[in-house]
């Protein structure tokens, strides 16, 4: 395997680096696993306590998958299909990540791109980002899994307007359709991001891991059982509850531990 997928730990936030910059971060199948098995890593990693997803080289986030790879893994809907399952197993890695996760997109955000910046759970682009899932216009289509992630950020509406004009819109198009959550400088993008991903580790990370995994339960319309429902009362018996309540009345900043 190459070094497509560079991960870095600083205190309490992680990084992955998606390391093509020449291929426009593109990911081929080696770059796929290899990304599954960091998010794994690190979402059973009790210390992280946020993950920012990011490209290399500042031109792009990335442009999803590498289509070279198509005339020897995706030649057919069988290897497509099994192609698919590893494309998949990453993408709900990410989904299903423990920890809050952040994508900081540069430039270009398309196809597979669009849809790995689609399940994380907050999205902020500089203002050269560039967006769009034009599969269309190669005759491909994207799979259950794939549109999954995309319905449930923007609705079926916004999401068929993607997909059916197969347009790349930029980064004010991409705030109005609620695609990302702000858009910064390219020049001050990196600084911003890493400035809420460090607020965000500051902060209770069991609490933030309880309303990650209740903003996901709540999309389900299955009905919330009487133990889900007193899971939401379980932080009054952690360590942490302990130390936010006091601090809050001594005025002073909480440092949680995690326990």
């Amino acid at each position: 395997m190459t070094n497509t997928i560079q991960v870095a730990k600083k205190d309490h936030v992680a990084t992955i680096v998606l390391n093509r910059p020449e291929k426009m971060n593109s990911l081929d199948y080696d770059g796929w696993i290899q990304l599954d098995q960091a998010l794994r890593t690190l979402s059973d990693d009790d210390d992280v306590r946020c993950v920012v997803l990011h490209g290399a080289g500042g031109r792009a986030f990335s442009a999803g998958a590498d289509i070279s790879e198509f005339t020897t893994r995706r030649q057919n809907s069988e290897q497509a299909y099994a192609y698919g399952l590893v494309t998949q197993s990453a993408m709900d890695a990410l989904a299903n990540c423990r920890h809050p996760t952040i994508a900081m997109i540069t430039g270009v955000c398309v196809g597979g791109g669009l849809e790995l910046a689609s399940v994380c759970d907050l999205r902020y682009s500089n203002a050269s980002g560039r967006f769009g899932v034009p599969v269309n216009k190669l005759g491909l289509v994207l799979s259950y899994g794939e549109m999954r992630g995309l319905m449930r950020l923007v609705g079926p509406a916004i999401a068929m307007e993607i997909v059916l004009e197969g347009r790349v819109f930029d980064a004010d198009e991409a705030l109005d359709k609620r695609l990302i959550n702000r858009i910064y400088p390219d020049e001050t993008l990196g600084d911003a991001v890493m400035d809420i991903a460090n607020t965000i580790a500051e902060r209770a990370p069991l609490v933030n891991r309880w309303h990650k995994k209740f903003s996901r339960r709540l999309l389900d319309p299955a009905a919330i059982t009487p133990e889900e429902w007193k899971e939401s009362y379980d932080c009054f018996d952690t360590e942490d509850f302990r130390i936010g309540y006091q601090a809050f009345l001594n005025k002073e900043k909480p440092k949680f531990t995690g326990r």
